[in-house]
């Protein structure tokens, strides 16, 4: 199995025990190629990209990034891309808000296309759905609303294909907090793969379900998993702070889950969505459990 690592890595943006002023210059000339050369060093494979740094960073998909971390790429690493996040929202019925979230998205595809990332992850709902998904409302009207944040998403994700080129196989939708159902549709209709977040099902996000109903749904498109533990929430309350948890220390059970992976064949990338140390600590749970995966 291939363990990768996210590379959003805080601690290497923000290093602690800096002043404000030495904090500035790291950022200013933070550099991706050499985190993702430390992290791939560290035995993980593939990193993770995320797209979210491009928000205060953008140096760091520019042409001499890319360049970089194409040279690293071409000494073994390999990637995957988180796209971005932070102050998109893909599915808003706000048409103008909407177009500008696909361009933000369609420019990371383009600027990471010469990495040829094997993934491209994507939330195909933002925080503006997910809290209509949570407003107290009547479960009619709440349908009736979540349906057209739907309906945007599936506008986004096909202007994004049409406008990158890139197979839809290779777009793997996210499970964030939007009901499963409707995103089992998008990916269905449209046909794109999924990204399966362990601690984000466990949490109740998308729905209160059994995580292995919710994994053998979604093995047929499996492309990628999200690595991190969480609580499991009973019915009606989401785990806000319950996730990105090491492996251990929440109610995934770990084992078990690995081994579904394998009897499925599967070969995707299972990224630590983890900061660097809890990482290695969850590789340790691994090698505890099932080193013959590692």
């Amino acid at each position: 199995m291939r363990f990768g690592i996210m590379g959003l890595q805080i601690d290497a943006l923000v290093p602690p025990d800096l002043s404000s002023e030495q904090i500035m210059a790291n950022i200013a000339g933070f550099d991706l190629a050499g985190l993702a050369r430390n992290l791939s060093g560290q035995g993980f494979a593939p990193i993770e990209l995320g797209g979210d740094l491009s928000l205060f960073l953008p140096h760091t998909f520019n042409t001499e990034s890319i360049q970089n971390l194409a040279a690293l790429k071409a000494q073994g690493t390999s990637y995957t891309l988180h796209l971005p996040l932070w102050s998109v929202e893909p599915s808003t019925p706000l048409t103008p808000v909407r177009l500008g979230s696909v361009q933000a998205l369609v420019d990371a595809i383009l600027a990471c296309q010469p990495l040829d990332p094997e993934v491209y992850v994507l939330h195909a709902t933002g925080a503006l759905a997910a809290e209509f998904s949570n407003m107290k409302i009547s479960e009619m009207a709440r349908s009736l609303i979540l349906r057209q944040f739907q309906s945007g998403a599936r506008e986004s994700i096909q202007a994004l294909l049409e406008q990158t080129g890139i197979p839809s196989r290779r777009l793997a939708i996210e499970t964030v907090e939007f009901p499963l159902d409707l995103t089992i549709e998008l990916a269905e209709e449209l046909d794109l793969s999924y990204c399966l977040d362990t601690g984000h099902v466990l949490a109740g996000f998308p729905g209160w379900y059994d995580f292995f109903v919710v994994l053998e749904r979604l093995l047929p498109r499996l492309a990628e998993v999200h690595l991190h533990d969480s609580r499991k929430m009973p019915e009606g309350r989401r785990g806000y702070g319950e996730d990105h948890k090491t492996l251990g220390q929440g109610d995934l059970k770990v084992g078990l889950f690995l081994d579904r992976l394998h009897a499925a064949n599967f070969n995707g990338p299972l990224i630590f969505e983890l900061r660097l140390e809890e990482a290695l600590e969850s590789m340790d749970v691994i090698r505890s459990l099932r080193p013959e995966y590692l």
